[in-house]
């Protein structure tokens, strides 16, 4: 019975192994359709709880940049996507499987220009594009049945509760929280293309992050951090500029010339 159970496992794995936009090999358990409805439910009880700016200046601007950015995007991510801003202080925004975007205005005082909040919506339809939310959740389940398969074969005795207790400790540090850090630093890097495919000055991530590193109130240290220190990001995606630079006059000179005015 272990052994099956052991081999079923190791081949669920072998079989939800994918490709992320970068190369990256990823494991990914759950569908697209099972992701869309997830995004799309909790979106609309995100709707629910938090208030909705409805300054039509406001939501013009946002969904103008939104708009920029998703319709240069490959035909089966392109058009449909929701956007909306909701009227929060924290400099946040977010984009869910099932198209939605949510900015919160507190980001608007950050993001000073299109451009930075360019960078900002183009990051987070990376995480969309990279499966980034069916990917946690598939580590968040391989974790949780591995310790469960193990439980099961070790077997009960004095010793159990704390080697469960060191492989969730191992699994939340050694794997989960790096991934967490891989997956953002992907997104970086996809958003700032993404941004630069459409328009918009891809140097403007950098002038973003500075403005995020200046308003936050101190970050944990990295390695107990699901996300890159600002350093960390920075100078990453000075690291990519040169080729950016370059995306971002094609498209300039093919006529992708954003304008929105906040």
């Amino acid at each position: 019975m272990k052994r099956t159970l052991i081999m079923v496992f190791v081949g669920l794995l072998i079989a939800a192994c994918t490709t992320s936009p970068t190369g990256r090999r990823q494991l990914v358990i759950f569908s697209d359709a099972e992701m869309s409805t997830m995004g799309a439910t909790a979106f609309d009880e995100m709707k629910q709880q938090t208030p909705v700016q409805r300054d039509g200046k406001v939501n013009q601007y946002v969904t103008c940049v939104a708009d920029a950015i998703t319709n240069t995007l490959p035909a089966e991510h392109r058009g449909g996507w929701e956007v909306v801003v909701f009227d929060e202080k924290s400099a946040n925004a977010f984009a869910l499987p099932g198209k939605k975007i949510g900015v919160h205005t507190g980001l608007l005082k950050v993001a000073k220009n299109q451009d930075q909040l360019a960078s900002v919506i183009g990051h987070e339809v990376g995480h969309v594009m990279a499966q980034h939310s069916a990917e946690r959740m598939s580590m968040q389940f391989v974790s949780q049945s591995s310790q469960q398969i193990i439980g099961a074969l070790i077997g009960e005795g004095a010793g159990q509760q704390t080697v469960m207790a060191a492989l969730g400790l191992g699994s939340q540090y050694g794997v989960l929280m790096p991934y967490g850090r891989l997956q953002e630093s992907e997104s970086d890097n996809i958003g700032v293309q993404l941004m630069a495919q459409a328009g918009f000055n891809p140097q403007a991530s950098i002038e973003l992050w500075h403005n995020m590193a200046a308003a936050s109130q101190g970050q944990p240290p990295e390695f107990l951090s699901t996300h890159p220190s600002h350093e960390t990001r920075i100078s990453d995606l000075q690291a990519l500029m040169p080729e950016m630079q370059q995306i971002y006059k094609q498209a300039r000179s093919a006529g992708y010339r954003p304008n929105c005015t906040p």
